[in-house]
Order: structure tokens, then sequence, then C-alpha cells
């Protein structure tokens, strides 16, 4: 027994010796994120989900999910339904160019058909529109100065629903919700002809496509009545505040308590009584407060968001929360402010595990430009006076609120937040422009991609697609994703797909899980790098749904500085914090554990202190799991400051039969703990960190339930 023992405590030191790794981290950076809630993976059922990717030759400027914005494809479009001359059709022909079978009124009562009418009035003529069951008649005295006209059964109910003039059908038709196809005559000569798709409720169809042939019915792209459909933004800024969080939770409470003239703040779940205290402070000294949240949490509100908002409204800041059936988004994800004419963009939710440095890690930035404040609150604006929010004082006579999450500590800051130059900033939207942008500068990459995510949707999702495709390129490719419970076993099995198809195709791309070495709890960053010189920061996951169904807000920020900055926190983040062993610990180690061996001990435990000031765990049971890494935050301390045993997994404090210390040198400590085994004599097992993790997991499972969120993020947290 003994022999194995020896033996196995030889190896053991091997693999260690062998295992050293580098130690991360610059810019102040030490050694060594869904929210509250876990996540769990739901299908993507939208139509706009179902539009297809891209192509990579093709324009990037977004007209394949916004068929109607100020973006060129459309206004080509636009141009081509306005001038009736693609594909040798004749001039001045009426047109079907838009549909909204599918508004959120009973029954829907005011659904509406939009037809390009030349010069604002029909020629004469028996004008009809069929779905060929049932048919009504247009009438010919149409005249506006709109060359646009919407035909309804019921236009005081339509007025309310569009800008264009109205027109009132005579006769009966009803347009189908689940798709169909619908004519429009003149007698019996077939002038145009379109079909469609499901119709999503309070969806509008746009058409995307010309004139086409009575055998080709014209198709279209579903799109929500009154969401954006903007382009992006380039604006020439010169400075940025770059930041990352748990380590600097004061800068966006610093960026609050300037204020002098106005606030916006747009989140998905606020639970911060710091942030709260600030806004409370600015309305109270003068400065106009305005705050929209998400309308239904994945799992409901949490019950902290009523007292913080409650206080908020007695101090005159307005709260709306956006949302409920038939709304333009699927959820409010974004996560910004505007503070005059400076803007905070971050991945993290208003809450002290985001913003409050309690937990996440994230990613966030200051932003002092007229140009995007300007953009975001025109988008902020848009979305809180649209026809989907709801006041808070009504909100939450009908809200599901839920007990939240205890408070954890604050993380001890090791990333300084710095003042870095720009060349500009992108300012992206979902589901405006965001994935046609993104894949665009990932297309652009030229030596190097770092990603960091919660987690990644599918291993065909578009942005990981173009992700690899650098890698086949040349570019250097590192993915980092989260390791919590609740995302480890769909993220270690992407990682090793992603290393299959690495070594297959001989790709230059790593992926692994995070270790965060007590630097932070989890990550919640989603956060990207290229070439060191362009850095993603904002609200969107790498999902379909983030991209084509939530409201999201996201910056890229160009410039060797900021590139700088975030690659250096990847950097750090991508080795974990983590420490190497030194040659001297080896042999105190087997000594330790053959006496420990010889006496019939069956746990033993080594603790220390690591560069950075972080503390690290090196402990061995007997017939349990084996050997355990970790850091500090897993230790309890008693009254006096000593370090107690902390049992692996479970976590349980162990009562200590003897305790014997040995001091190795001057610059670090070692505890040995053991504990009486009944018997005389015990075997060690070896076993892998896997098991080892695996383990822990189980453990935490049972012990605090299986909570699970949808995070598409169906909505990320």
């Amino acid at each position: 027994m003994r022999a194995r023992l020896v033996g196995g405590l030889l190896v053991f030191t091997l693999l260690v010796g062998l295992a050293v790794p580098v130690s991360g981290g610059e810019r102040g950076v030490g050694f060594d994120d869904l929210d509250s809630s876990p996540v769990q993976s739901t299908a993507d059922s939208s139509a706009r989900d179902q539009i297809p990717s891209l192509d990579p030759d093709e324009s990037h400027d977004g007209e394949a999910t916004c068929p109607d914005g100020p973006t060129a494809g459309a206004r080509e479009t636009a141009a081509e339904l306005e001038s009736a001359v693609e594909r040798g059709a004749e001039a001045d022909r009426p047109r079907i160019v838009e549909l909204y079978p599918n508004p959120t009124t009973y029954g829907n009562v005011g659904e509406f058909v939009v037809v390009a009418v030349p010069g604002g009035a029909l020629e004469d003529g028996n004008w009809t529109l069929t779905d060929g069951h049932t048919s009504a008649r247009l009438p010919n005295e149409t005249e506006t100065e709109s060359d646009r006209v919407a035909y309804s059964m019921a236009p005081e109910e339509t007025e309310a629903m569009t800008t264009h003039p109205v027109g009132e059908l005579e006769g009966h038709l009803r347009l189908a919700a689940d798709g169909d196809e619908l004519e429009l005559r003149n007698g019996s000569e077939v002038v145009d002809r379109v079909a469609y798709d499901r119709a999503p409720e309070g969806e509008r169809w746009t058409r995307a496509s010309g004139t086409e042939t009575n055998e080709n019915p014209a198709s279209g792209h579903w799109w929500p009545r009154g969401a954006t459909c903007l382009e992006a933004l380039t604006t020439d800024a010169e400075d940025v505040i770059a930041f990352t969080l748990p380590d600097a939770p004061e800068v966006p409470l610093e960026t609050f308590a300037a204020a002098e003239d106005r606030i916006v703040l747009a989140g998905y779940t606020f639970t911060s009584e710091a942030v709260a205290d600030e806004l409370r402070a600015a309305a109270e000294r003068g400065v106009e407060v305005e705050v929209l949240l998400e309308s239904g949490p994945v799992g409901g509100t949490p019950d902290r968001t009523k007292t913080v908002v409650d206080d908020l409204e007695k101090a005159g800041v307005d709260v709306r929360v956006l949302g409920g059936p038939g709304a333009r988004y699927q959820y409010q994800h974004a996560k910004y402010a505007v503070v005059d004419d400076s803007a905070i963009v971050t991945t993290e939710n208003w809450k002290p595990s985001g913003i409050g440095g309690t937990a996440s890690r994230g990613w966030a930035v200051v932003v002092d430009d007229v140009d995007v404040a300007t953009h975001l609150r025109s988008v902020f604006r848009a979305d809180f006076e649209g026809r989907d929010t709801t006041p808070w004082a009504d909100h939450q006579q009908t809200a599901t609120f839920v007990e939240a999450q205890p408070v954890g500590d604050q993380f001890t800051g090791q990333i300084d937040p710095e003042t870095v130059s720009v060349d500009s900033v992108d300012v992206l939207l979902a589901p405006d422009n965001a994935e046609s942008e993104l894949r665009a500068q990932l297309r652009s990459a030229e030596d190097s991609v770092l990603v960091k995510q919660v987690r990644i949707g599918s291993r065909n999702q578009p942005l990981l697609e173009e992700t690899l495709e650098a890698a086949r390129r040349g570019v250097e490719v590192r993915i980092l994703l989260d390791a919590s419970w609740y995302v480890e076993d769909e993220n270690r099995d992407l990682v090793r797909w992603l290393e299959r198809t690495a070594d297959e195709e001989d790709l230059p791309l790593e992926a692994r899980l995070v270790e965060p070495r007590n630097r932070f709890e989890k990550i919640h960053a989603k956060g990207v790098v290229v070439d060191e010189e362009t850095a993603v920061v904002g609200s969107v996951n790498w999902n379909n749904h983030s991209l084509r169904e939530n409201r999201e807000v996201v910056l890229v920020l160009h410039g060797d500085e900021v590139g700088s900055f975030y690659a250096d926190v990847f950097e750090a983040d991508w080795e974990g914090g983590s420490w190497s062993l030194p040659v001297g610990l080896l042999v105190v180690l087997v000594l330790a554990l053959v006496a420990a061996g010889l006496v019939g001990r069956r746990y033993v435990r080594f603790d220390g202190d690591g560069e950075g000031g972080d503390r690290w765990t090196m402990s061995l049971e007997a017939e349990r799991v084996g050997f355990d890494v970790r850091d500090g935050p897993d230790l309890e301390t008693d009254a006096g400051g000593e370090l107690t045993v902390v049992e692996m997994g479970s976590m349980e404090a162990i009562e200590s039969e003897r305790r014997t210390g040995l001091e190795v040198d001057s610059d670090s400590e070692f505890e040995i703990e053991t504990e009486t085994e009944t018997e005389s004599e015990s075997d060690f097992e070896f076993v892998s960190t896997e098991e080892l993790v695996s383990q822990s997991r189980s453990e935490c499972e049972s012990e605090s339930g299986s909570h699970t969120e949808t995070e598409t993020e169906s909505k990320t947290d």
C-alpha cells in the first residue's frame, strides 16, 4: 500500500512540475454571466431567426434583417418599387408593398395592406384585393399626397397603426395569420401578386423584391411595427475610459454623479442600490432622469427591483418597462446609459453581481462623444415611447417578483480603469444592424481574434462560423467560455469540438473554459478583440436570438490603445491567474504526503500565498477526490484570522484533530492539515481535475437545486 502511495506521489510531483502555467496579466492585472440565473438552451423560433446568413461577398449594410430602414439596400429596393421599372415592368403600376396581417388587437381588427399608388390616385377601373377565397374593392376616389395608401376593413383602428393615409375596403377580406398569397387585380387582370409566411404578432411584412411575374409572387421580410431600423453610426471619438468588472464599479457611479442635465438608462434588470442612489440624487438636484427596463426577465423580476424603482419614482424618475404580447423586441436586453454628452455601454446588468462588482467578469466603456450620446439617446427615445412600454406604477400591479440572490462580497480590483485613445467608434444595434457589422469585423481580421463569451448558441452560429473562417485563413483564434455549472457541460462539449476541428484542419485555434482564480466568479462579458486594435463591447450574446430578436447595443472601438487594453484583460483571464509551484515545495509536498500516509491520515492540505497576493490551496484526501487546487474565497477564516480546513466539493468545515505547521521560506507558508481516519491504513486515489470539477458541480446542484434560466441570451442576461 505504502509503495503505491509513494509511487502515486512521485507521479503527482512530476505532473505538477511539468504543468507549470505561465502567469498572465499586465496593466496591473494580477494572477490568478446570465446573471443571477442559469441558462438553458431554447430553440430560436421567430420568423426573423429564419433569415439566412449573409453571403460573405455581399454588402453588410443590414438589408437582410432590416428591410425598411435607411440602409443602402433598403433605399435601392424602395427606388425600384417607386419607379416600377425592374424586370421590364410597365411604369406607374400599383404594387403591394406592405402587409400587417396579425396586429395586437382583439380579433386582428385593423389589419391592412399598403399599396404603392403612383401619383397618389388609382386609375379608373375595378381594383380589388383577393386571397382567392374572399375579395374586397379598393375605392377609385382615393387621392392623397402620398404614393402609398394603407387599405383596411376597419380604417379607424388602422389609423393608429400606420403613418400612411388609410382607405376603406369595400367587401370582405381577411389576411391569414398563418401565411397566404394575395393578388391585386384590375378587373380580371392580375397586376401584382405577393406571398407571405406565418405572420408573427405585431410584425409587418415589407416587400423585399420588385415586380414579379404572375407565376412568381413577390417575397418580403417581417419586421416589428415601430421597431427602429437604423444603419450603424461611425464617429471620430478621441478618448474613452476602458474598464472591467468586478474591478472598477466606481466608474459608472462617478459618471452619474457628474450629470448636470439629463440621464437615460436602459437595462435588463435593475437591483443596484448604489446606482439607484446616484440616479435619485441626480433627480433631486434637477437632472432629468428616465429609466427603461425589460418587463419580463426570465424567471420573474427580482424583488429588490421593486424597492429601488419605487424609490426612484418617489424622487421623480420616470421608469417604464418594455415588453408584452406583440412587443417590438423579444427582450429589452441592452445595457447602456447616456449622461449628458457621455455614454456608458457595458456587458453587465445594473445589479450588484454585474455593474456592482460582486461576481461577473464584464467589459465596459465610457465614451465622451456628442455623436455617440445623441445617437443612443434617440434610440432610447424610440424605445421608451413605443407602443409596447408601460409605466412602472402600472406594470408592478401585475408583475411577477421573485426572491433575488444574496449580494456577494466585493472582489478586490486588480485591473485599473484607463483612459485610452481611440481612432473611431461604431454604434451597433440589434436587431437592426449588429449581425452583419460584427461579421464584417471578424472577416477583416488579419492576425488574431480573441472571443470571450458566456456561451455560444450553436456550432453553426454565424459569428462562430465567421471566426472559424478566420482561423482557416491563418488568423490565430482563441475562444474563452464560462465554466459555471449551468453552462459547463455544453461549453466543454463545444471546446472539445473546436479542438477536434482545429486538429483535423490544422487550424491556429484554441478554446478553453475560464478559471477565475479569485479574480471574479464567472464570465458575463460578451467581448471580442480583433488584431489587438479593435474591441467589441456590448450586450450581444453569440446566439441568433440575441442578434435577431432582442434590443441590444454594442460599441466597436477602433484603436491600438483600446485594443491592447481589452487584449491584456483577455490574456490575463485566459491564463487564469495561474501560479507556478516552487521546486522546494515539491520536495516538502512529497515528504509531507508520505508522512501522512504512514500515520494513517486521510486528508492533507497546503495553503500559501501566490504572486500578486492571491491565496492558493492544495489538498489531498484519501479515498475521495484526490487533489484540488483552488483560491482563497473557498476558505473560511475564524475570528483569529487563521485558515480553517474546508472540505473539497461540499465546502463544509472539518474539525482538525491534528495540525502541523511548516515554514518553507520567507515568501510562502504552508499548513499541513490532517484528519484522523478510523482505520489505520489508507490509500490515496489520484483523479483527474475534470472528475473533481464534475463531483463538485454535482454536489452544488444537490445543495442548491436545479434553477435554470433561458438565455438566448432565449434571453441572455
